[in-house]
């Protein structure tokens, strides 16, 4: 099998995507086409995408908007500690739980 680099993908990609993700993967020392040749090489593999691809749910599709929309990311409640965070969590679930009993 000839294994030389010889082929070719063009691709139109988001500058800050491209960006953000050759931080990333310089960071675990592997190459933008190195990353391209990995997925390639899984997607055979796989015979298929080596993840899954779904449409998110309506939960997900809200959480989604709400950190993609500025007024509402700046609305959020801040924490100053993952302690806080988590015990504000855990009470909002006891109340949702409450409140369906």
């Amino acid at each position: 099998m000839d294994m030389s680099k010889t082929g070719y993908i063009t691709a139109r990609i988001e500058p800050k995507l491209k960006a953000a993700a050759g931080r990333v993967l310089t960071q675990v020392g592997v190459s933008t086409s190195d990353a391209i040749t990995i997925f390639l090489r899984q997607v055979v593999l796989h015979r298929g995408m080596p993840f899954d691809v779904r449409v998110p749910n309506a939960e997900t599709r809200r959480a989604i908007e709400e950190l993609e929309n500025p007024v509402k990311h700046a609305k959020r409640k801040r924490h100053a500690t993952a302690d806080a965070l988590f015990s504000d969590a855990l009470k909002k679930r006891r109340n949702q739980t409450k409140k369906r009993a």
